[in-house]
């Protein structure tokens, strides 16, 4: 094993990283957001471009291969495109993504394709347009879909849909979502509830399983088949209709926790890395980065950050602590 590569103290090594670029938002998700008066980082804090790019740059010959931008929701930050850019012309970065819930994705997915953006994830919990108003607090499920069949005209490699499974509200979603991503040919991820909701509402019994999407899918369309070229460190568990036609994607954060075989790191907007979604801790990279610190003391911070990662989040159990941060302060 490589001296420089980003191992814990549990031998998982490390090739992804998560880069939130701003913790603002332009929907209010109920799941994710207040309805009124969030709290956002004063401007300052959040991280300039030069230094996002000096913080991968440097984590590239550790091991870091691949980078997903999120926020809040990245595309209101203005220019992301040269962010992009940039980040796309670093030797050795295999892949770069981007995460979005679409409403601003039509006009600039085409900016973001010509500065290099290839592989994109779009937020959509329902085709329902009252639905949407509901879930999001907004009416703009249009901006949506004209988002999405922006990104297939031009080409985009990967597109794939992100919905958030919730007990009682978002079971008439599934079947649905499925047969629009077979008509598409994209794929779709159904993620389990989690507990990271700024108001506090999140129960276990409002958490729709990964195991009952799998049969209602199947009974609905036809059987589930593992993916064979699945990413076996991705936390999604793959799966592909028996003709071949669409793939789903199963993240179960809460019911099949996927800690064990974690590889990725988050850096939020305002500078702190994080080893895990769920973690209390957090180590300021931006104070380094602002102080004059070199290369080498930035890569070993993150290298000591690494190696004190934890287990796994015990979501299913009592020792669980929700993080201080909800979703959108820390990054989707």
């Amino acid at each position: 094993m490589a001296d420089g590569q980003l191992v814990d103290g549990y031998g998982r090594v490390h090739t992804k990283l998560r880069v939130s670029v701003t913790d603002r938002c332009n929907i209010r998700c109920f799941y994710c957001m207040p309805e009124d008066n969030p709290e956002y980082a004063p401007r300052d804090d959040i991280l300039r471009f030069e230094e996002i790019v000096r913080v991968v740059r440097l984590l590239l010959p550790l091991g870091i291969r691949k980078v997903r931008l999120t926020g809040g929701e990245p595309l209101v930050r203005r220019h992301l495109d040269r962010l992009v850019e940039q980040l796309a012309a670093l030797e050795g970065l295999a892949g770069l993504a981007l995460t979005t819930n679409g409403l601003l994705l039509a006009r600039q997915a085409e900016p973001l394709y010509r500065a290099g953006l290839r592989h994109i994830n779009v937020h959509l919990d329902t085709l329902n347009p009252e639905r949407f108003r509901f879930i999001t607090r907004c009416d703009a499920l249009d901006d949506v879909l004209a988002g999405i069949d922006r990104c297939l005209e031009l080409g985009y490699e990967s597109v794939k849909i992100n919905a958030v499974a919730v007990r009682g509200l978002t079971e008439e979603d599934i079947v649905p979502l499925a047969h629009f991503a077979r008509r598409l040919g994209v794929t779709v991820r159904f993620i389990e509830f989690m507990p990271l909701d700024a108001r506090n509402s999140w129960e276990r019994d409002r958490v729709l399983f990964a195991a009952e999407i799998l049969e209602r899918l199947s009974e609905a369309i036809m059987p589930l088949v593992p993916a064979p070229d699945a990413d076996p460190t991705a936390p999604a568990q793959e799966f592909v209709f028996e003709d071949g036609v669409g793939r789903i994607g199963l993240i179960a954060s809460v019911s099949r926790p996927f800690c064990a075989s974690c590889n990725r790191l988050r850096l939020t907007a305002d500078g702190k890395l994080r080893y895990c979604l769920f973690a209390i801790e957090e180590f300021d990279l931006k104070r380094l980065l602002r102080s004059g610190a070199d290369d080498a003391e930035i890569q070993e911070f993150v290298r000591r950050a690494v190696a004190r990662k934890w287990e796994g989040h015990e979501i299913n159990t009592a020792r669980f602590i929700k993080p201080p941060r909800p979703m959108y302060s820390i990054g989707g």
